[in-house]
């Protein structure tokens, strides 16, 4: 059943009109018609069961709280240094929201050989929220990730608040380091935060890590693998989910 996201509170009466973007994909594209139903996530997070009254205003009538929340137990922040191509971001952004993340940011790093002017990061940050937007209701999300840029690492670092924070370190890897991804994990409790910070292609440089790792970020090796700068991301939420959401604890 398609889901779309409505930010309205709940009214009393339990009718409402959807918004343009909504009802023209609903009724235009979609060719609903009187009775159809729909799943609405509406401002309190929760998804609804409704039921269009009338194509022409786009009413709908809430019938029912659907119930459950999709979401992770933990609020994941994936913040990614600039890939070179914008295709990169855009996969990065869709597949991290149908893998639960609450935030992406992305930053220029030491390496990033793509930059994003002034004039550029407010039509790339959009489109990569629109994007997430559509991930969001394809996954049947209960809420759509926040998308975002900063300008570097110092800022990423000072702007933003996080209980638990990591950084995907090859050379961790290659050195055998396997633990301390797992151990970071141990001391995440449900409703706590965390940041994973990751390179671009060429990765991190040693002085970006070393101010991570002064700052009190953990650096973590993600397998024995060498990971391409979209994989990463996506092996870290994955291994998210696995030890919240279906390993015995």
């Amino acid at each position: 059943m398609q889901r779309y996201f409505v930010d309205q509170a709940l009214p009393a009466h339990r009718r409402l009109n959807l918004p343009d973007d909504v009802s023209h994909h609903l009724i235009t594209v979609m060719r609903a018609a009187a009775g159809t139903q729909v799943e609405l996530v509406l401002a309190d997070h929760h998804a609804y069961l409704a039921t269009l009254l009338d194509p022409a205003t786009a009413e709908v009538k809430v019938e029912q709280d659907l119930g459950g929340d999709s979401e992770l137990p933990i609020k994941v922040t994936l913040a990614c240094g600039l890939p070179k191509t914008k295709e990169k971001p855009e996969l990065i952004v869709q597949k991290a929201t149908e893998l639960g993340a609450k935030r992406i940011i992305f930053f220029e790093s030491a390496r990033s050989v793509s930059h994003w002017n002034d004039q550029r990061q407010g039509k790339k940050v959009e489109r990569l929220q629109k994007i997430a937007n559509a991930a969001a209701e394809q996954s049947h999300r209960n809420q759509i990730p926040e998308v975002s840029y900063v300008k570097d690492l110092k800022s990423l670092l000072t702007v933003f608040s996080f209980d638990h924070r990591v950084v995907a370190w090859e050379e961790s890897a290659k050195q055998g380091e396997r633990a301390a991804l797992a151990t970071v994990f141990d001391q995440v409790t449900p409703g706590q935060s965390l940041l994973a910070i990751f390179g671009p292609e060429g990765g991190l440089t040693e002085t970006e890590v070393e101010t991570m790792t002064a700052a009190g970020v953990v650096a973590c090796g993600l397998g024995p693998r060498i990971l391409r700068t979209e994989t990463a991301p996506l092996y870290l939420m994955a291994a998210v989910s696995y030890h919240f959401e279906l390993a015995e604890h």
